[in-house]
């Protein structure tokens, strides 16, 4: 298994960012790939993905650490991946969100193509790097006066 982390500064507190990630209908507006997302009973989620010229449908189940400010997640089936979101208050108006996922290098390239090796690697990077300033956006813009939103 292969280990990425990233994280990125959020401006806003950490309970907003916290029912942000909640937010699983949200996550087409932040997330590469995704084109539909629903949370079901019991924590498990259903994404609708498109990546690599190819449509599919995962099953993954979340489990918050509350206290903690951690959520964790990890598919059901095929492709086997893993991962958490950590939220750290930085000061009472910034966030800090820390990804972490797991996953086989060779599964990702099974199940959507791409490159191999390092290249793969980076493309991933580049990918959760791009979902956290997606997320950081869709946040921050939230929270907007006259937004329309909370």
């Amino acid at each position: 298994m292969s280990t990425l982390e990233e994280h990125v500064d959020i401006g806003v507190p950490v309970d907003r960012a916290w029912a942000g990630l909640h937010r699983v209908e949200d996550y087409p507006r932040f997330v590469a790939g995704v084109r539909g997302a629903t949370l079901g009973a019991g924590g498990r989620a259903r994404l609708d993905v498109e990546a690599g010229g190819r449509a599919r449908g995962f099953e993954a189940e979340l489990s918050d650490r509350g206290d903690e400010r951690v959520l964790e997640w990890h598919t059901t089936g095929a492709p086997d991946l893993m991962g958490s979101f950590s939220l750290l208050p930085i000061d009472r108006n910034h966030t800090r969100v820390q990804a972490r996922i797991e996953y086989d290098p060779a599964t990702i390239r099974e199940t959507f193509g791409g490159p191999k090796g390092f290249a793969q690697a980076n493309a991933i990077e580049r990918i959760v790097r791009d979902d956290l300033e997606h997320l950081k956006e869709h946040l921050e813009q939230e929270r907007q006066p006259g937004s329309g939103h909370g």
